[in-house]
């Protein structure tokens, strides 16, 4: 199938929380399940809930970037088990699913023609941000996938652009789903299983953060893009995103979403934190 197929049905773009590490793959997560067991069962029927099965998946994950738009290129991308102090069988998943060379070859085309510097890595693996979330998305790994890196420097405008250059793999049958977490403080999630003071912290943070992102998404697009763009004055921004990689994701899909409506088919709280799903179109 030429990478410049177009289908009948066009996909959405997906924003999803990864959990944590390899947590939703655990049978006894650390810090105990704590809302872990519903963000599994999400992910378990994000492939269900589509309007075709895609021909690929492009994920762009919390975990990785680069100087430049990187890519993917590997026919069959190695695990990174890039987490650490996880028990020894956190590190023994497989997740054996094919890369997808070709469609990265048009990834780089489109974002070069939309004024992107672009570069290739054949040797990168799947990140936990793609192998964790997917392993109960597709378990069988057969969707043919991939990744594309964030841009250093975590500029907002910049992954929104990312985005909109990639939304025309839509009607190709390519899902573009971004691996984050709309909250993201490592710090408080480790002082919390010692102090509960702190996790009430955590839990009022998270919830007033991720009620103005999902009134955020819900708006008219050009509302929801400047205010995406703005997300710093959010309240409690910083206090839930110190270091902002997790919900650059989301300025991909947004962009890529374009005008399309969001839902949100998931919302919970993960190990205290109010965490929330968000799908364009």
């Amino acid at each position: 199938m030429s990478s410049e197929t177009t289908t009948t049905e066009t996909l959405p773009t997906i924003f999803f929380p990864h959990g944590g590490g390899p947590w939703p793959l655990m049978d006894r997560p650390l810090g105990g399940d704590e809302g872990l067991a519903e963000l599994a069962g999400y992910l378990r029927g994000i492939n269900v809930a589509l309007p075709r099965p895609p021909r690929a998946v492009l994920i762009i994950s919390a975990h990785w970037e680069a100087p430049v738009a990187t890519v993917m290129t590997a026919a069959q991308p190695p695990m990174l088990y890039d987490y650490y102090g996880f028990p020894k069988e956190t590190y023994e998943f497989v997740w054996p699913a094919p890369g997808a060379p070709e469609i990265a070859a048009n990834v780089r085309e489109r974002l070069e023609a939309a004024g992107f510097t672009t570069a290739v890595d054949p040797e990168r693996g799947f990140d936990h941000g793609t192998f964790v979330p997917l392993m109960l998305a597709d378990p069988a790994a057969s969707i043919p996938t991939f990744q594309l890196s964030l841009l250093r420097g975590l500029d907002p405008a910049k992954h929104l652009a990312l985005g909109r250059a990639l939304a025309p793999l839509r009607e190709q049958g390519v899902l573009i789903a971004g691996s984050g977490m709309s909250y993201h403080n490592l710090p408080r999630f480790q002082a919390a299983f010692r102090d509960p003071s702190v996790g009430e912290q955590v839990a009022r943070e998270s919830r007033v953060f991720d009620e103005w992102l999902v009134e955020s998404v819900l708006a008219e697009p050009d509302t929801r893009h400047g205010r995406l763009l703005e997300w710093e004055r959010a309240p409690a921004a910083r206090a839930c995103h110190p270091r902002e990689e997790h919900l650059l994701p989301l300025m991909v899909v947004a962009g890529a979403g374009g005008d399309a409506a969001a839902t949100l088919p998931y919302r919970g709280a993960v190990l205290g934190a109010s965490v929330s799903a968000v799908h364009f179109g």
